[in-house]
């Protein structure tokens, strides 16, 4: 029981304190790799603090609580349960009880959240599925581009996770841009296909969803959204240069209705670009790299422990 009371903690001390120490951390995509990674570090690990947590207390209950109701007790269920409550069997069983009662309730919260996690997914990869083929539907195939063109002055530059992944332009995009510049777009939007960074993006913005009121999701989704944005510049810069990038995205969003991907985050992403080309600080990639390290090793180690505990008693 001490160990899920430690992942209990843990779990709230991660939501409380993580998210802005991390975003202090990653404001400025110094490293944008290493803070993806400590967003997801801590949002994973807390959901699997909290889940492991319930079990162990299920589990406890089960096996070691249960011998601590009379016999008589099973002969009619709800007489007995209405006398437990009311303090018929003392006030220890009363508190057992209604601390079962408590974690029972928990426990169907933590299932009717996952439920919901699970059909947020489901239901934005069918959407996902969708926006793919009415593109390839409306639009036409450029092969020069490898992408789809959309014949549309509305400017719109962005990539569709699908069968197979489907990379948008519209004919305002190639209007605005030139060639040079609109490579390094396409590059940006392949490099978000390619890193597979919809699934990040899905998983993130579905927690954020199924819990609304947890900073650490939402502003965690938010962030790395950002965060993969940078990384994408990255990858077009190394192959067209920094400047077509920044170039490119200062053309796009001076366009009367700029398209997303020129939109988000715009002025750390015209920062990094316009800043010269420093490896992040020491001191940075150490405080980040420790913060994912501590995320993950922490509720593992814990895990870890109540295992062997369990197998110890066993014996």
């Amino acid at each position: 029981m001490s160990v899920a009371v430690c992942l209990l903690l843990y779990g709230f001390a991660v939501v409380v304190l993580a998210p802005r120490l991390l975003r202090r951390l990653s404001t400025e995509g110094a490293a944008p790799r290493i803070a993806v990674a400590a967003w997801l570090a801590a949002m994973a690990s807390t959901v699997l603090a909290w889940t492991v947590t319930l079990a162990i207390i299920i589990i406890d209950l089960v096996t070691h609580r249960i011998s601590l109701f009379p016999a008589r007790f099973m002969d009619s269920c709800l007489l007995h349960l209405h006398d437990a409550a009311v303090g018929d069997y003392g006030g220890h069983m009363q508190t057992g009880l209604f601390v079962l009662s408590g974690f029972a309730t928990l426990a169907v919260l933590v299932l009717v959240l996952a439920v919901r996690l699970g059909t947020t997914l489901l239901r934005s990869r069918r959407t996902t599925l969708e926006h793919a083929r009415m593109a390839r539907l409306a639009g036409r195939h450029h092969p020069g581009l490898n992408a789809v063109v959309l014949a549309v002055d509305h400017p719109a530059a962005y990539c569709v996770a699908g069968k197979p992944h489907t990379i948008v332009v519209s004919r305002g995009v190639l209007a605005a841009l030139e060639d040079h510049h609109l490579d390094a777009v396409l590059s940006h939007e392949r490099a978000h296909l390619d890193g597979r960074h919809h699934l990040l993006l899905t998983l993130t913005r579905g927690l954020a969803t199924v819990l609304p009121r947890v900073e650490l999701f939402t502003l965690g989704a938010s962030e790395v959204a950002r965060l993969l944005e940078m990384l994408a510049d990255d990858v077009a810069a190394r192959i067209h240069g920094r400047e077509a990038v920044l170039q490119a995205l200062l053309t796009l969003s001076t366009l009367p209705t700029p398209p997303a991907t020129a939109e988000a985050a715009l002025l750390p992403r015209v920062r990094r670009l316009s800043a010269p080309e420093n490896p992040p600080r020491l001191h940075t990639r150490i405080a980040v790299t420790a913060i994912t390290l501590t995320a993950v090793f922490i509720p593992v180690a814990a895990i870890v422990t109540a295992g062997i505990g369990l197998q110890v008693c066993a014996v």
